[in-house]
C-alpha cells in the first residue's frame, strides 16, 4: 500500500507533463462545447503536475489531494464525451470498450488520490498530513 501512495504523486506529474509533450492528443479529446481547448489542455497539465508535486510533500499532501480530485472531476466530461462518441477516436487502442472503461477508471483514480493524500508518513503506524 505504501508503494501505491508514493507512486501517486509521480504518476500525476508524468501525466501532467504529457499535456505539454503531446498537446494535440489532449486537445483532440476536449469536448467541442468547451471553450479554448489549448488553454484547457495547458491548465489541466499544470493542475496535474502541481497536484502530483503537492502529494509528494507532507505539508501539502491533503490540499494537493483535494486539488487533484477536483481536477479529475473537472476532466471527467472529456472521458464521458469520448465514451459517447467513440467514432471520433479511432486511434484509441481498445476502441469503444477502452473508452467506456475509462469512466470507472476515473473513479479509481479519485480513490487512489484520496488514499494517497490521507496517509501521512509517520513512525509506527500513526497518521499525519
Amino acid at each position: 500500500m505504501r508503494l501505491l501512495r508514493f507512486a501517486c504523486g509521480p504518476f500525476f506529474v508524468v501525466a501532467g507533463l504529457l499535456h505539454f509533450v503531446k498537446p494535440k492528443t489532449y486537445k483532440a479529446i476536449v469536448p467541442p462545447y468547451l471553450p479554448a481547448p489549448d488553454a484547457l489542455v495547458f491548465l489541466s497539465g499544470v493542475a496535474e503536475v502541481g497536484g502530483g508535486l503537492g502529494l509528494m510533500l507532507p505539508a501539502t499532501r491533503k490540499r494537493a489531494g483535494c486539488w487533484l480530485i477536483a481536477t479529475l472531476v473537472a476532466i471527467f466530461p472529456a472521458n464521458l464525451h469520448m465514451a459517447m462518441n467513440p467514432e471520433r477516436y479511432p486511434k484509441v487502442p481498445g476502441g469503444e470498450t477502452a473508452l467506456k472503461a475509462r469512466l470507472p477508471l476515473q473513479a479509481l483514480l479519485i480513490v487512489w488520490v484520496f488514499c494517497a493524500s490521507r496517509r501521512g508518513r509517520r513512525s509506527r503506524g500513526s497518521d499525519q498530513a
